[in-house]
């Protein structure tokens, strides 16, 4: 058989129908759209901050301690003189930058295991993938994220490295489901008997028919990576170098007996409208992704 006829065999019939009928859906959900529009703000601001055009001088004495909202410093100045709005926005990229690198390391993770544990399904190969995920997620996830963290506390990404080993399993669980349903459909079935390799299945056929899965899993791990950052750093387990709304909030412990809440509120303010949107922005890829719902 040529090998024009095999990628024919290979391929998800309607599968491109199903990414068209998704994006009309978005299109028209005003409150998926506003969720971007905001997420596409909160992104704008880190970007800034990474190339250097605003919120650089957020760890400098500017002003004298806890100096009142002025036209330079908008929400007023911290303990020791630094201006709370220009951290508030620094910490939004650290932010991302804690979310987007957590979500791409735990959702590839989570897909491949997932991929190969459903594709061999009964096999050993799945039974040390159900192993670790029945043995990951009998740990409360704090405990098990703030033990890895403290035990590579002289590495600077620590806290990475523990939202990733914990993240993963639930994409893995999603994508192994979705993969055991997959394998048996005629267009897996017709790659197999032409003999096409089994990994080339699993990656060219396979996964790419589970990318709607993927990418809700994606805005829902930067959303919990994000939060995690926020109680890791509070803890004093998280952030080392830089700044995040966790360390706001730790500072602002401090300041509630002189009556001072700005720093509470700007970075719970900034951290609630972000986590917000995205789960809003989530709820929205979900329905337009669901083929039931897309059909």
């Amino acid at each position: 058989m040529s090998r024009s006829a095999a990628r024919d065999a290979g391929d998800s019939p309607g599968h491109d129908t199903l990414w068209r009928l998704a994006a009309h859906k978005l299109l028209r959900d005003r409150a998926g759209l506003l969720a971007l529009a905001v997420v596409g703000i909160y992104l704008l601001a880190a970007i800034g901050v990474w190339l250097g055009w605003w919120a650089q001088e957020w760890a400098l004495i500017t002003g004298s301690k806890w100096g009142p909202v002025s036209a330079e410093h908008w929400f007023g100045t911290n303990i020791i003189g630094q201006d709370i709005f220009q951290r508030g926005i620094y910490s939004t990229a650290t932010a991302f930058q804690v979310g987007l690198l957590v979500a791409v390391l735990a959702v590839a993770i989570g897909a491949l295991l997932g991929a190969v544990a459903g594709f061999l399904a009964g096999g050993w190969v799945d039974e040390v993938v159900l192993w670790l995920l029945g043995v990951i997620d009998a740990v409360p996830f704090y405990l098990m994220v703030a033990a890895i963290a403290f035990a590579l506390a002289d590495y600077p990404y620590s806290m990475h490295v523990a939202m990733v080993s914990t993240f993963w399993t639930g994409t893995a669980r999603l994508v192994r489901g979705e993969v055991i349903k997959l394998r048996g459909l005629e267009f897996v079935e017709a790659a197999r008997a032409i003999g096409v390799p089994g990994v080339t299945i699993i990656f060219r056929h396979v996964l790419p028919n589970t990318f709607h899965i993927l990418l809700v899993k994606f805005t829902l791990v930067f959303v919990d990576a994000i939060k995690s950052e926020v109680v890791l750093s509070f803890l004093g387990l998280g952030v080392k170098e830089g700044m995040s709304w966790g360390l706001m909030l730790s500072e602002s412990t401090l300041e509630f007996l002189a009556g001072q809440f700005n720093n509470l509120i700007v970075a719970s303010s900034l951290l609630f409208g972000l986590v917000f949107a995205f789960n809003m922005l989530a709820d929205a890829l979900q329905d337009a992704l669901d083929p039931r719902r897309a059909a």
